[in-house]
């Protein structure tokens, strides 16, 4: 059957369904072609049922952290209490029929099934054909990524679908994968009883943030009993007596009741038709431009379009998208978003890593204060770990990277953020009243120091808490 619309939207996952709630509200017609759930990955299986999860798990440890602060307490950790949440809050039991009904209600029309372009301004789905008169827009996501281990498709591991989902807790996890998602999940299983073990092949957890972020995330964790096994490669993952058995190249053998598998995401764009507006699928990925155009008529948004796979960059991508579909003069894409790991603490970074600054061959200059060194991370007390580092480009004398690790660290992106992206300079930042005793008033204090010569502050006991 053939079917036109002005645009076709192939996937509605998070940054689609916005995309298409967007074009909808401004008058357009929309089809949605999705195989999956209405919202996708984030809805239903990350960032929202994720972070509910972390919550408990800081709320149980928390609880644990009154004991010797504040008074006495004992919390029993309740994983059935926390899987039903998951189950009635936010995911409505892996049903889309909210979203469905939201996405129809405002005139889209959705249609089952997997879409591939067959020219510009055309999609089919089985034996459907779709005409855009506007355009076609690419918003597939990704997927896990799986990682070619010898014996590791016999053994039935988890992806993180499937401890999102668990009803039951097992009583021991090896997690693969030392990155952001492994690092959440893992200490969330540690919090309500597991024995968890992350293995992560490079030398270090978090491997794409800063290394002091990574010493104390990896301290925190520690401290809490989850094993951290760092700088081998898993050679071989085999069922032992109902058991999972992970070897590494270190010759350490791991096991434990369950394995998950946390080792990033991947893009397939083998289906799509790629070919059929000009571009080779062999790239892997599905390019854009500043506009997030893909070819005459063709754009697309999110992980496909193999930019930083967070969900605030697809649903900037999905403003742009729009702009542009309705003829308005769409923002600039941005290269450097921020970034959150949930941990506890939490981890919040942007821009360049010192590593990566001294590649691109900036004269860097790096100022690194210790949370408790501060005022409000002395006060803090009990949970304090964390660290700021700010990297300064000398000659420019503004941030091209900034972490924070502490409590709450993820909200004082807003400020880092602006920081980095509107290269607001140094002085500007030092000049600034910093509220207190607030967290993000660390910040002030690195930058003070800085200015004073004090280039790296690394200890409360050398470095006075008027720096």
């Amino acid at each position: 059957m053939e079917h036109e619309a002005d645009v076709v939207l192939v996937g509605v996952g998070t940054g689609g369904e916005d995309l298409a709630l967007r074009l909808l509200d401004a008058g357009l017609d929309v089809i949605g072609v999705e195989p999956n759930l209405i919202g996708g990955e984030c809805a239903y299986w990350a960032c929202l049922p994720s972070k509910l999860m972390i919550r408990a798990a800081n709320l149980v440890q928390e609880a644990r952290r009154v004991n010797g602060a504040a008074g006495r307490a004992e919390v029993t950790p309740d994983w059935e209490l926390l899987a039903t949440r998951v189950r009635q809050e936010v995911t409505g039991g892996w049903d889309d029929a909210t979203a469905v009904a939201r996405f129809e209600g405002r005139g889209g029309t959705l249609v089952r099934g997997y879409g591939r372009l067959t020219g510009p301004r055309g999609v089919a789905v089985g034996d459907d054909r779709f005409t855009a008169r506007r355009g076609v827009v690419l918003a597939t996501g990704s997927q896990p990524a799986i990682p070619p281990i010898p014996g590791l498709a016999d053994v039935g591991y988890w992806t993180t679908h499937d401890v999102i989902a668990a009803e039951t807790l097992p009583a021991s996890v090896i997690v693969l994968g030392g990155g952001t998602v492994g690092c959440e999940l893992g200490q969330v299983l540690a919090r309500f009883g597991a024995q968890v073990t992350i293995v992560e092949q490079r030398d270090r957890l978090l491997p794409a943030e800063e290394p002091e972020a990574s010493d104390v995330v990896a301290g925190a964790l520690s401290g809490e009993g989850v094993a951290v096994h760092t700088g081998s490669p898993v050679d071989k993952v085999s069922a032992e007596d109902g058991r999972i058995a992970v070897a590494t190249g270190d010759g350490t053998v791991l096991r434990a009741e369950r394995l998950l598998v946390a080792t990033g995401r991947t893009v397939d764009v083998s289906g799509l038709g790629l070919d059929t507006v000009g571009v080779d699928p062999a790239v892997g990925r599905v390019p854009v431009d500043g506009r997030c155009r893909v070819a005459d008529g063709v754009w697309a948004l999110g992980d496909v379009t193999g930019t930083a796979m967070f969900t605030h960059v697809a649903l900037h991508q999905a403003g742009i998208v729009a702009d542009d579909i309705l003829g308005l003069e769409p923002a600039a894409p941005d290269d450097r978003p921020p970034r959150a790991t949930f941990t506890d603490p939490e981890v919040g970074a942007v821009g360049l890593t010192e590593a990566a600054a001294r590649a691109q061959g900036i004269a860097v200059d790096v100022a690194v204060k210790q949370l408790p060194a501060t005022f409000r991370g002395w006060l803090h007390g009990p949970g304090n770990a964390g660290v700021f580092k700010l990297v300064v480009d000398r000659d420019e004398g503004v941030l091209v990277g900034a972490t924070a690790v502490g409590p709450g660290a993820g909200e004082t992106l807003g400020m880092l953020a602006l920081a980095v992206h509107a290269r607001v300079p140094l002085d500007s930042l030092r000049s600034m009243i910093y509220a207190f005793p607030t967290f993000h008033g660390g910040i002030g204090e690195a930058i003070g120091g800085y200015a004073r010569g004090l280039v790296t502050v690394l200890d409360p006991e050398t470095q006075p808490l008027t720096g």
